[in-house]
């Protein structure tokens, strides 16, 4: 079984490879570990490996983490999962990003409650590419509407998109699923939004990922195997 290390550097083979093929720079490229599910430990290693940032999807589980690490320098905790009105608050104060945000009320909350002592909270626009009514995130056709939204709230810094399309073992397929999210991306940045973060692509995908244009990939299993534990859930908070 490899470290933790040694997975990291697997996946940096396998990003750096992609890059290649696809003539880009791999230093363009953000590996994203998704640290749901594991314990404090994991997280240690792969900081200790070099890693920085680090995804969480539910609240309560990822609170202890950060509170445990809060005197760790230079670490990044991006929120990834859905997001309950009554959560935003305390995302808002312990996230350095959140990439999840579909709807105009929760970046409201978010900017209502961020500390102003904190910079701005960094913020992706989850974008329901597939329409897959089991998937959050804001219809394409609603994303420019919602963008404007959230760049006008001052305590918020819109980065970017972040998508996760269906599913498919074809590599054409799910580059052209990707594709239409970089369109997306590239359409916000024509109406004037600096924008310089797509969030898309995991562990059986990133290659089409990065071929389409990707700037932050979310790999979790990959690097720390399976979970060590069951998810806290939010509702529990």
């Amino acid at each position: 079984m490899n470290t933790i290390k040694e997975n990291l550097s697997l996946v940096y083979n396998r990003i750096n490879e992609a890059a290649k093929k696809a003539l880009r720079n791999p230093k363009d490229i953000t590996l994203l570990a998704v640290s749901k599910g594991q314990n404090v430990e994991a997280i240690q290693e792969a900081l200790a490996a070099g890693q920085k940032d680090f995804g969480e999807n539910y609240l309560q589980e990822a609170l202890l983490k950060i509170n445990t690490l809060k005197d760790q320098p230079g670490l990044n905790w991006h929120f990834i999962g859905p997001i309950q009105s009554n959560k935003t608050k305390l995302i808002t104060q312990n996230f350095d990003w959140v990439q999840s945000v579909d709807r105009e009320k929760i970046a409201f909350l978010l900017n209502e409650h961020r500390p102003t002592n904190l910079p701005s909270l960094n913020i992706c626009l989850q974008v329901n590419i597939s329409g897959e009514a089991s998937k959050s995130g804001v219809k394409p056709q609603e994303l420019l509407t919602l963008a404007q939204k959230v760049s006008a709230l001052p305590k918020l810094c819109l980065r970017g998109i972040m998508a996760i399309p269906a599913p498919s073992e074809d590599f054409n397929e799910q580059k052209k699923a990707f594709l239409r999210v970089f369109d997306l991306f590239e359409m916000l940045k024509v109406q004037g939004f600096k924008l310089d973060t797509l969030s898309m692509g995991m562990s059986d995908d990133l290659e089409a990922a990065i071929a389409a244009g990707s700037t932050l990939i979310r790999i979790g299993t990959a690097i720390f195997g399976p979970r060590n534990y069951q998810p806290l859930s939010n509702s529990l908070l």
